[in-house]
């Protein structure tokens, strides 16, 4: 059983055939499943398209008046969903839904929380542009998770409702939503697994603007290893000025000239006691998150959850 989850805001060109293929699949797969589609504010046809369906039986729609943002659909497509199994996807055209009983198969008969669709081909490499804010992005993510993550970001995906509910407050609102849930499910022992899928050019306008969203994607993802493991963040900032430290020292070490040797000694002990401080300081923040959230999974460790204040941008 399955409910599907699909966010819509002005996607008249492709909002009827991505319903029309969730539903042809999931029948040759003899799934079960619900279709909640959320518009989100859509200023074209695309209410009307949706609402054309709901009166055959065949989605249920949920009318936004004014757009609430990507991850705001998601949630509240989430929190009306029937059964424990969600699969999100977009409403672009560019997610091949032919792929969800794989998907489907693999989290219901190999023990996983979550299985993610690994985005693969040139629409997904995109502009050149693009590449270092999704290498910064993914190295971030795995330093702090200590796995590899074959795609944060996919919008394709099916996991358990558990994993939203119990971290809602720390779920993005905006476009973030699955780069959050994703480091939530790893950074809290969940189970996920990347099945490889193709990706196709969408349909209509994209409403992702590059810069903007890659800096609050950036901002989101220290936000969340802050949230989650605070240790990790200021342990890079510990080796960071730990080398500076030592190069200065080394500089020390072969500079001739009075005033060098005053200006690189100064550094490499200031560098190296402020590697100290920031260490007390990161050791302070786990302490108190781990005072604060005795367990983050009651599942893997038996304890009562995860508390505290979160934030939704």
């Amino acid at each position: 059983m399955l409910s599907v989850i699909i966010p819509a805001r002005n996607e008249e060109s492709a909002i009827g055939q991505t319903i029309e293929s969730i539903i042809s699949n999931l029948k040759v797969a003899q799934i079960e499943h619900e279709i909640i589609v959320i518009n989100d504010g859509s200023t074209d046809h695309t209410g009307k398209i949706v609402d054309a369906f709901e009166k055959q039986g065949i989605v249920h729609v949920i009318h936004h008046p004014q757009p609430g943002g990507y991850g705001h659909s998601l949630k509240e497509g989430i929190l009306q969903a029937s059964y424990d199994l969600i699969a999100i996807t977009d409403a672009d055209g560019t997610y091949p839904h032919d792929k969800l009983p794989e998907l489907y198969k693999v989290i219901v008969e190999e023990g996983y929380d979550m299985v993610v669709g690994a985005r693969t081909g040139p629409e997904y490499r995109g502009t050149f542009l693009k590449m270092p804010a999704r290498w910064v992005f993914l190295w971030l993510s795995e330093y702090a998770t200590g796995q590899k993550i074959d795609d944060i970001n996919s919008g394709l995906r099916i996991f358990k409702k558990e994993i939203v509910l119990k971290y809602l407050h720390t779920i993005s609102n905006g476009f973030s939503f699955t780069t959050t849930i994703t480091l939530a499910a790893l950074l809290n022992g969940y189970f996920v697994k990347y099945i490889p899928i193709n990706y196709y050019k969408r349909i209509g306008k994209s409403h992702i603007r590059y810069w903007r969203d890659s800096l609050r994607s950036l901002q989101i993802i220290i936000e969340n290893i802050l949230y989650y493991n605070p240790f990790k963040l200021f342990l890079l900032l510990v080796n960071m000025m730990l080398s500076i430290s030592l190069m200065a020292f080394l500089g020390f070490l072969v500079a001739d000239n009075p005033k060098f040797t005053l200006f690189w000694g100064t550094n490499a002990a200031f560098s190296f006691a402020a590697a100290f401080i920031i260490a007390a300081i990161g050791l302070s923040a786990d302490l108190i998150r781990r005072i604060a959230t005795p367990s983050r999974n009651p599942r893997r460790w038996g304890g009562v959850g995860w508390g505290g204040v979160g934030f939704t941008r």
